[in-house]
């Protein structure tokens, strides 16, 4: 396999980055159709910390009635780093590979000599439990197809856009109804800030049509989720070329996206290295405060993911990693951003400004909650949580508050 220019590598990393998200859209319609299963009862989840150091499966997945199965997404690798990356996360057992039947991997065969004895080699490597399934160009293209009625010749740029659409189709489709559904600014926005299953049980259970779903007004017992990247300024400061900070970037966004509607959160905004997320809209549920929480432990693996991609990198070692995260709960006051604005929204609220300053307060790897939203939580996930001497947070005087460290190197 011949070495690929920098340009090159730099459209690879972007190609398998969408890549990745296909996959996790294929995963999910395909349950949803096939086995017709709820697209919340499938979880998907990407950058899952395996149990051993800088080990991350590039998606999980799930579903509700069957064994879990990982997907990695390894277009263009070398054959060197295919085969030694497949081995270090797969090849010994641990606790994140029990239950796990299979391992898709996602590669042209076409790229390597003798791609057989590669393909034995991988197999012999991978733990006893995990059966190897590879997804080529052609099969990819015949999934999509029978997925999303999208017929590819190749994976250009002006395709995958079209796919995208597509699959912005079938989501849009579902959530709010095939005759209804006519992709305006406020349909694509909810969609953006809201998983389309969850968009779904709104115009069912409320019977609301798009402009009535998250109108301005005060919403009560919301969580305030904000993580943000750790010495992100440094990371800069120590990349020579700015190519890697954006895809580190648009990969840290995507996923961090990903996992907020996955676990059932609105996605609110993103600013800077920061991305801000609510649990609880546009009405509380039961398990908003736990959701809020499992978002948060995926959002320290994807964090440690994403540092550990930049690192390799740069020269100069970084002595911060990950992400840090705050949380509070409270009453948000949604305003719109223009008159009679639906599509684009703000909020003010107390609970946003103490997620903020309990941010400040957690280091890498560190989740730093309120104390009423520690009393919140079922019982069973306030284990690992310390109490901290009351915080100075300035204007909003001294907060109790609660940290848990999350994988402890």
């Amino acid at each position: 396999m011949a070495v690929p220019s920098q340009q090159t590598r730099n459209s690879l990393r972007e190609f398998r980055l969408f890549l990745e998200e296909i996959c996790c859209n294929l995963c999910r319609f395909q349950h949803l159709y096939q086995d017709d299963h709820s697209p919340e009862s499938i979880k998907i989840n990407q950058e899952v910390y395996l149990g051993m150091p800088d080990a991350f499966a590039d998606i999980r997945v799930q579903p509700s009635d069957d064994s879990a199965y990982f997907i990695e997404v390894k277009y263009g690798y070398p054959i060197l780093r295919l085969l030694s990356s497949l081995e270090r996360k797969y090849g010994k057992h641990s606790h994140a590979l029990m239950g796990a039947s299979k391992l898709i991997l996602v590669v042209e065969p076409n790229h390597y000599d003798n791609w057989d004895d590669v393909k034995s080699t991988i197999q012999s490597q991978l733990h006893p439990s995990l059966k190897l399934e590879v997804w080529n160009e052609d099969y990819l293209m015949a999934l999509i197809k029978d997925t999303f009625g999208v017929h590819l010749d190749s994976f250009s740029e002006a395709n995958l856009l079209d796919l995208r659409a597509a699959i912005d189709d079938a989501k849009g489709m579902y959530a709010f109804g095939e005759k209804n559904w006519n992709n305006d600014s406020l349909q694509s926005s909810l969609l953006w800030q809201f998983g389309f299953w969850k968009l779904r049980q709104l115009c069912e259970t409320r019977n609301v049509v798009p402009r009535e779903m998250v109108p301005p007004g005060l919403y009560q017992d919301v969580v305030v989720l904000m993580v943000d990247l750790c010495a992100y300024s440094s990371y800069v400061r120590d990349t020579w070329d700015d190519e890697v900070v954006r895809h580190v970037l648009t990969s840290f966004y995507s996923k961090v996206r990903y996992e907020i509607l996955n676990t059932g959160g609105m996605l609110f905004e993103s600013v800077g290295d920061q991305v801000n997320a609510l649990f609880g809209m546009p009405e509380p549920i039961p398990s908003s405060c736990q959701d809020a929480l499992d978002c948060a432990r995926a959002l320290i693996d994807i964090g440690n993911s994403v540092s550990t991609t930049w690192q390799r990198h740069i020269d100069r070692v970084q002595h911060s990693r990950g992400v840090h995260i705050g949380m509070a709960i409270g009453d948000i006051q949604v305003v719109s951003l223009r008159p009679y604005g639906r599509a684009h929204l703000g909020a003010v609220s107390d609970a946003l400004n103490m997620a903020a300053r309990l941010q400040d307060q957690a280091g890498s790897g560190e989740i730093v909650i309120s104390n009423s939203y520690y009393q919140s939580l079922p019982e069973r996930s306030k284990d690992g949580f310390e109490a901290l001497e009351a915080i100075d947070a300035k204007n909003m005087g001294k907060i109790n508050a609660w940290k848990l460290r999350v994988h402890p190197e």
